[in-house]
């Protein structure tokens, strides 16, 4: 499944957060490189994306990159502190849930938003179980909210790459290890081609040497009995 494109002169304007460092400011440069008025909404610049009032001062862009994202760089969650996880849940969480309630009032119909995830949003990652935890939340929400999204013309996708050349990671195992590591600009064309697609809650999986790809949901089995009668909804 390939994403079909929309207009190559989409978007004119487009907001990324986090997009002082890394996968974001990759984004910015990509968008800022094919004439897009870009706003990078990161931390460093004082805009935190877990506070609703900053959200407030956001007006209409065509397209936004929730991109924002921290680690805990803890595996022992007996360790984790109280602090460290309420951080990643406000930058990975409400920073992409706070955001999009923000985009869902102001922007306008042909517009797009796409979400960075990760691959740790569809498989277990046990060095860091939290950020895990947080990347399958951020896939959900993309999933769940595409359809009242798309009541209002708008466009939601999340791209879920692999490891990535990035301050969030040590690289030096990586490439003791002869292990490939995405290049942020490769995320960033991953994150523009889902923007310009016509699909909407979809999950880009972003791995190096290849093109990205859909992701494919295994199905759930529905709730029927072994004769193939349903059996109903489970008791609440």
């Amino acid at each position: 499944m390939r994403m079909r494109q929309y207009d190559p002169m989409f978007p004119s304007t487009a907001l990324v957060t986090g997009g002082a460092s890394g996968i974001g400011a990759a984004i910015v440069d990509l968008l800022r490189s094919e004439g897009t008025e870009v706003q990078a909404l990161d931390l460093a610049d004082g805009f935190d994306v877990s506070d609703t009032q900053a959200w407030e001062t956001v007006g209409p862009v065509e397209f936004a990159c929730l991109n924002a994202g921290v680690t805990t760089g803890e595996q022992d969650v007996s360790r984790l502190s109280d602090d460290a996880y309420r951080r990643i849940l406000g930058a990975n969480l409400d920073g992409v849930v706070f955001g999009v309630r923000r985009l869902a009032e102001v922007m306008e119909p042909g517009s797009a938003i796409v979400a960075t995830a990760s691959l740790a949003g569809l498989v277990p990652s046990p060095a860091d179980p939290i950020y895990t935890l947080t990347k399958h939340a951020v896939i959900g929400f993309v999933r769940s909210v595409a359809p009242q999204l798309e009541e209002r013309g708008i466009r939601i996708n999340a791209v879920a790459p692999g490891f990535v050349d990035t301050p969030l990671i040590d690289a030096t195992p990586f490439t003791a290890a002869g292990f490939p590591l995405l290049q942020a600009q490769t995320v960033a064309q991953a994150v523009l081609a889902a923007a310009r697609g016509s699909d909407t809650g979809q999950v880009w999986v972003v791995q190096p040497g290849r093109e990205p790809l859909a992701f494919r949901f295994p199905n759930v089995p529905d709730p029927r009995d072994a004769s193939g009668a349903s059996v109903g909804a489970p008791p609440s």
